[in-house]
């Protein structure tokens, strides 16, 4: 069993380069078998979601060549093949090949999806996407099967402006006759991205990044290419780390209007942020100001962000507040943060941090991707050893973290146990 293993309280200097996004990357790879020709897709993370998908491709019967970073998807030879439990269960991504085969072949037969256990992540808002288009949905005891004769566009209506059904309505409707109108649409910057590649490929897709997305229906989608956008959130997780131990660290590749939430709180408690075009240099804060803060959806605060904050929220002065309103489990790091020397009461959705408090390594587990992070930057701002299990999580969603951190002075290290 592989696990991570950190001595803390190394300051962290130097440059780490951001990745190509993360949630992005696990709609795009979905989205290319829309394609009836090929394409490819630049800036792909090395992570193994990426992995899980390209095999879920591959049982599809479609052909995908891994170079580096850039993936080229021939989907010329698509076939409607179950999806089973074995693929669909590694990763919450595997959904869009529900809207993404619909939208193909009007047919789709998956097993549950997997991913973090992050709370209640129902998928009602994308059957009743599918459903409006004209879809059939049967519910099986682990799979559904999803089916229409023909698709034709109408109005969609989310109570909840959810990224997931967005996306995969917007996969759905493409290849739909007539046009289709997404109201309270989420506005995530990886829908722009996902909006981009198929518009690259000749779909009519308007209104990616507002509210409302409205998509005409075409028949066929050509040969195109997309690059990934920069990971916002692995940007903001080491941008985190810089105001714990930072000295001119130098964070790489990074589109800082994703990020105005969390720049914005982090100066109006006294980190100093510096940056240019593309990059932000931060610095290690002598004193971090309590603070509160309430997940919101883009461009309020994002959820992906709250864990990573608690540490940090550990090492300001006084009582600091983190409200979750997005997802029903977002506090599995709490029991290890206070294991390690944090005061952290959680009620309901919100955590009450007290600070500031030292904190010491130990023995700890990544419940889900962002609690593992959190877990990171924990052990790094701590005095002594700390051992991460279920690293799995993490490496779902950080590419070459240990590097990464390892390049710009940290004491961490993957072991076999």
């Amino acid at each position: 069993m592989q696990k991570i293993i950190i001595q803390g309280g190394n300051t962290l200097s130097g440059t780490i380069s951001i990745s190509g996004a993360k949630n992005s990357a696990v709609a795009l790879i979905p989205a290319a078998i829309l394609c009836d020709e090929e394409t490819t897709i630049y800036s792909v993370p090395e992570i193994s979601d990426r992995d899980n998908l390209i095999k879920i491709i591959e049982k599809l019967n479609g052909k995908v060549q891994v170079d580096k970073d850039t993936l080229h998807i021939d989907s010329r030879n698509i076939e409607n093949v179950y999806i089973p439990e074995e693929l669909s269960s590694k990763l919450r991504a595997s959904y869009y090949f529900m809207g993404a085969l619909l939208g193909r072949n009007k047919y789709v037969e998956i097993s549950l999806p997997g991913g973090c256990k992050i709370g209640n992540r129902k998928i009602d808002f994308h059957l009743k996407g599918f459903k409006a288009l004209g879809a059939t949905i049967i519910e099986e005891e682990n799979k559904y099967i999803i089916k229409a004769d023909k698709l034709v566009g109408n109005k969609v209506y989310f109570d909840f402006a959810s990224v997931g059904a967005t996306i995969n309505v917007m996969l759905a409707a493409v290849k739909a006759e007539g046009t289709t109108i997404i109201n309270n649409a989420a506005k995530e910057p990886e829908i722009v991205n996902v909006a981009t590649f198929l518009n690259n490929m000749g779909a009519k897709i308007r209104g990616a990044g507002t509210s409302k997305i409205t998509i005409e229906g075409v028949n066929y989608l050509h040969k195109a290419m997309v690059e990934v956008i920069p990971d916002r959130i692995e940007a903001g997780t080491y941008i985190i780390l810089g105001a714990l131990i930072g000295e001119r660290l130098t964070i790489k590749n990074v589109i800082k209007e994703h990020l105005t939430s969390l720049i914005s709180k982090l100066q109006e408690i006294g980190v100093k942020i510096e940056s240019d075009e593309n990059d932000i240099i931060i610095n290690k804060a002598d004193r971090l100001a309590s603070f509160n803060i309430t997940t919101l959806i883009y461009p309020g605060f994002p959820t992906d962000l709250a864990q990573p904050m608690t540490v940090l929220m550990t090492q300001c002065d006084g009582t600091s507040i983190l409200e979750e309103t997005i997802h029903s489990n977002r506090m599995g790091q709490v029991p290890y943060l206070n294991s390690m020397g944090a005061d952290i009461t959680v009620k309901n959705q919100m955590a009450f941090i007290k600070g500031k408090t030292p904190l010491y390594g130990n023995d700890v587990t990544a419940s889900d991707l962002r609690a593992g992070a959190s877990l990171i930057i924990a052990g790094l701002i701590a005095k002594g050893t700390t051992k991460i299990s279920d690293i799995e999580h993490i490496l779902r969603g950080y590419e070459h973290i240990v590097e990464k951190l390892s390049n710009v002075g940290a004491n961490i290290k993957i072991i076999e146990e």
